[in-house]
């Protein structure tokens, strides 16, 4: 959605950060869901034995530093590269982007010690889809003017 903005205007540099920090944030999502699934089957072999054990400890502990620390600095990473391609480029509007640099900044400094500072990325990603959203519904399709000129 957002690559077909920008369109001739993608900076490759900043391209290439924003789909690998992207990647990167996902992988780490999956790996925290994975671990946080093992605790759940572990559980379900043998609950009585496994909420006191160093194993379960262990994988909250993984599960929590992949998702509340190192995905959240991609998020940060992916919010930044996308904010200057804004910036540069004007595909969205400039508060959008300024707003993302502040998120990002939070997320980068915030790490373990605000439990809920993660939910501003889906936040910011939510902000941006209501915004393309409601610019595309503001323009003329591309497909209704080329068919009335077509018929012109």
């Amino acid at each position: 959605m957002l690559r077909d903005r920008l369109g001739e205007l993608e900076d490759r540099f900043f391209s290439t950060v924003f789909f690998g920090s992207g990647l990167l944030f996902l992988a780490m999502l999956f790996a925290s869901a994975a671990v946080a699934g093992g605790i759940i089957m572990a559980y379900r072999a043998r609950p009585e034995a496994l909420l006191d054990s160093a194993t379960y400890t262990f994988a909250h502990d993984v599960a929590y530093e992949i998702m509340n620390l190192y995905a959240a600095k991609m998020a940060a990473v992916f919010m930044i590269s996308t904010s200057t391609l804004a910036v540069r480029t004007g595909f969205i509007a400039r508060w959008l982007a300024f707003l993302g640099y502040a998120f990002a900044l939070c997320l980068l400094l915030s790490g373990r010690y605000v439990a809920w500072i993660i939910v501003v990325f889906p936040f910011w990603v939510l902000l941006i889809s209501i915004h393309v959203l409601i610019d595309n519904l503001r323009r003329p399709s591309q497909a209704g003017a080329a068919s009335q000129e077509g018929s012109s």
